[in-house]
Formats: C-alpha cells, structure tokens, sequence
C-alpha cells in the first residue's frame, strides 16, 4: 500500500511515461512483426500438416510441461524482475547462486512431470515427447530468467530483441521444413519439438552473453543457506504461477483424459487456444516492462496511477476490438486456417476469445499486486481461479465437451481480473475514473453495433473485417480514449528532459 508519496516531479514523470511508451512501442513492433507470422503461419501450418488428432497427442503434452513449469521457476523470474529492478547492484550475487538452483529445480522438475506421464499410462512415443518437451521447458525457463535480468535493469530494448529471437529462428527452420521441398517425408510433430529445442539453445547463449557483460566474472557459489533464502522468498510467486497457469492451461489435459476420443477434442481445442494464446503475449509484453517499472516507482513511494492509467487504455481497447472481431467473425477465421472439424471450432473460438478482455486487466492489474507484494491476496485470487476452472471442466466436459472447457476457461479469465481490479483499486485507493468507464461502455456498445451494420455490407468478409477494424481504431480517438496529442506531447516532451 503506498502510503507516503514523493513530492510529484513534472519532468520525471513525464520521462517515465515516456520511457514506458516508447519502449512499448518497440517490444509491441518486434512482437507483432514476427509473434503473429510464427502462430498464424508455422504453427497453424503445423496443425494442419500432422492433423488434430497428432496435435492432440503434442498439446496435451505441451500443457503439461508448461503447468508444471513452475517446478523450474518457482517464482524465481518475477522474483528476479522486481528484485533487480529495485536493488541493481544485487545482480552478480543473485545470478551466480540462482543458476545453481535452477540446475536443481530442472532435476526435479524433470523426474515430477515423467512419473505424473508413467501414473497416467503415457506410451513408450509420448514419454519420448515429452521427454524432449521438458528438456525445451528447461531452456525456455532459463531464457525468461536471464530475460529477468535484463529487463529488471530496465535494458527494455535489449530484451524486446531477444524475446523475439526463438521464434525468428523457428520461422526459419520450420518454415524450411513445412514449405522449401527439403524432405521428402511429410512433416512429423517431432521435428517442430527438436526445432524449438535448437531455437531456446541458441537463445540463450545470446541471453546469458548479455547478463554476464553486465554482471561481470561469474562464480558459482554453492551456499545452502542462499539458496533456502532466495526459494523462501519466491515461494509466493512460484505458488501464484502455478495456480495461474491451472486455470488457463488445465483444460486440455482434462479433455485428451476425460473423453473417449480426447486426443481430436484436445486438437480441436488447441485450434482456438493457440489463438488465444498469441494474444495473451500482447499483454505479457506490457508486465515485462510494467513489473520492473512499478516495483521501482513503489519502492520510491511514488504514485503509479497515471501509469496504470495508460498502460489500461492502450492493452483494453485493442482487446475489446479483437474480442468482438473474433466473435463476429469466428466462423470465417477459423476456415481461413484450418483444414477440419471447422464448425465446432469456430463455435469454441468464438466462445473462448472474450476471454482475451480478463487476460489483459490481469496483466495489469496483477502485474501491479506483484510489484506492490501483495502475492497472498493474489494466491487467493488465483487459487479461487484454479477451482472455478476445475468445476467447471469436470461438470461440462463429459456433457458438451471441448465447448466446456471453453467456457470454463472465459469464466475463469474474466472472474479473476474483475477481482483484481477490484482488489488493486482499493489497496491503492484510486479514485474511480467515472469518464474512462462512460467511454469504455459507449465505445464497446457502438463497436458492437458497427460490426452487426457491417456484417450486412454485400463485400467480402475479409474487407468487411478491415474496414471494422480501421473504424473501431478510429472511434477510440473520436472518443478521445486514446489521445494522439497527448501522445506526441508526451514523447516531445521526453525529448526535452532527457
């Protein structure tokens, strides 16, 4: 809770805004140049190049490695981020010992997720895949720590670069593979897993070059009682990982083991998720930056409300557009990059997509309870989450299946935010921002009646979208929920104070 503030300084808070804004600008370009080609492109290709039902064997397998990806964490990276950026000269001691933890951690984590595949009758081919998944999960795991670092030093264009450099290469690669006439063979599900096992290695060496410029000699220290330190104090984090990534990644474990034909129901399933899953990276790019920023701000005692303020209005107005586009143009989108069980997909996209709204408050609203410590409330919060989804998931699965995990997972997304938004509105004591809600409300209901009239224009679909799209980015400066103005003056103003 803040309690005293600094006296307010213009130029720096207008620095700081431009700091965020501008580094947000290049994170967001770097990621939608290359993020939505990866999905869009390679691994939808990859599904319709294997079938739903090989996929359904790989994505179940997939979300396994990744809930249990708190086993190499353990909260560690948040941890990290917050850690850094509040105390940079901490940097060398922490790395030298955290990087002897996370050999550890990988040990068990690995020996964790093979027996929970021997306890549930995983054959002789998917204990291999996942084998080589967990392994790739323990590379990735250790990229996001070095990310860490470098973003907890606030080194923000650094790390936009690098959070893109494993699916550059994977484009590559795949890419060859799916397109170039190198094989002869049709693609295999297997060699998308040894890709990516080559994409993280190269990854982080490129990280690990980069931290250790900063954090100079590296000396790896085996102190027992660091080590019991540093996991006491990220138990929190690596406990609200957990419950985060059960409410959101659960649903297709369930679905591959609960119905008779579980592996096409966790296939189609991932067609929608995978989706989803690229756009909740757009909020993801906001908490790298907002983490180390308001963890630094609620260190100084200095107010974060304006800064809350615009990161909300620039991640909510792009989610309310996509969410109703995705919902109005379901059907459409998903024959565009699927080859089958069209229909019941397209009913689970444009079931899961609202979903996308309670992703992006969580990533900052959330983002700033982690910042500010407050991990019990968000526990709670999460743990609460977690067994909504569960419910949910063992009511509606065996009744309408993959549809129910569908709504399982929007109730879940949107049930949490709202909480956290609450929640964070009181420990900050924001006053209500009764004009951004008159705006957000009439701007919702007006795109929803613009997608409805243009839905009726006799023009192909694909330029109806378009044009809805060029039309809702319009209304929001109409509105004055984003001000291009204000914007320029921000970042002109920078200029001048830096």
């Amino acid at each position: 809770m803040e309690k005293k503030l600094h006296l307010y300084n213009p130029f720096y808070a207008v620095s700081l805004k431009r700091k965020f804004v501008t580094n947000l600008a290049l994170l967001l370009f770097l990621n939608l140049l290359i993020k939505p080609f990866y999905v869009l492109g390679i691994d939808v290709g990859i599904q319709n190049a294997v079938t739903a039902a090989s996929y359904g064997i790989y994505f179940p397998l997939l979300s396994l490695s990744l809930m249990f990806q708190v086993v190499l964490d353990m909260g560690i990276e948040n941890f990290t981020r917050r850690e850094i950026a509040r105390h940079q000269n901490s940097l060398s001691r922490y790395l030298s010992n955290i990087l002897v933890i996370r050999i550890f951690l990988g040990l068990i984590y690995f020996v964790l997720c093979l027996v929970i595949g021997i306890i549930w009758n995983y054959n002789l081919y998917q204990i291999r895949l996942l084998s080589i998944l967990l392994f790739n999960q323990f590379l990735a795991s250790l990229i996001l720590y070095l990310r860490a670092n470098i973003g907890g030093m606030h080194l923000f264009k650094t790390e936009s670069i690098i959070s893109v450099l494993d699916k550059t290469l994977l484009i590559i690669i795949c890419g060859t593979l799916l397109w170039g006439n190198v094989t002869k063979h049709a693609f295999k599900i297997e060699w998308f897993i040894y890709a990516q096992t080559f994409a993280y290695f190269i990854t982080l060496l490129v990280s690990l070059t980069v931290v250790l410029t900063k954090a100079g000699r590296l000396k790896l220290n085996i102190e027992i009682r660091d080590y019991l330190s540093i996991i006491k104090k990220s138990l929190p984090y690596a406990l609200l990982i957990f419950l985060m990534a059960s409410y959101y990644r659960i649903d297709s474990i369930l679905l591959e083991r609960m119905l008779p034909e579980g592996r096409i129901q966790a296939g189609i399933y991932a067609h929608s998720f995978r989706l989803l899953d690229m756009l909740q990276n757009y909020g993801y790019l906001f908490a790298l930056i907002l983490l180390p920023m308001f963890a630094r701000m609620l260190k100084n005692r200095e107010s974060v409300e304006q800064l809350v303020h615009i990161a909300y209005v620039l991640i909510i107005i792009p989610a309310i557009m996509l969410s109703v586009a995705s919902v109005a143009y379901g059907n459409e989108l998903i024959s565009l990059l699927y080859n089958e069980h069209l229909m019941l997909s397209s009913r689970v996209f444009r079931t899961i997509m609202p979903g996308f709204l309670g992703i992006c408050s969580t990533y900052i609203f959330g983002c700033l309870l982690t910042a500010n410590g407050n991990l019990k409330i968000l526990n709670i919060i999460a743990g609460a989450g977690a067994l909504i989804s569960l419910i949910l998931n063992l009511i509606l699965i065996p009744r309408i299946g993959v549809l129910g995990s569908a709504i399982a997972n929007l109730l879940a997304q949107l049930l949490t935010a709202f909480t956290q938004v609450i929640v964070a509105t009181i420990i900050f004591k924001f006053s209500i921002n009764h004009k951004l809600i008159i705006q957000l409300l009439i701007y919702s209901s007006v795109i929803i009646l613009m997608v409805i009239l243009v839905r009726r224009i006799p023009i192909s679909w694909f330029y109806q979208l378009v044009f809805f799209a060029l039309a809702s980015i319009v209304f929001a400066f109409v509105l004055k929920i984003i001000d291009l103005n204000s914007m320029y003056r921000l970042i002109r103003s920078g200029d001048q104070v830096s």
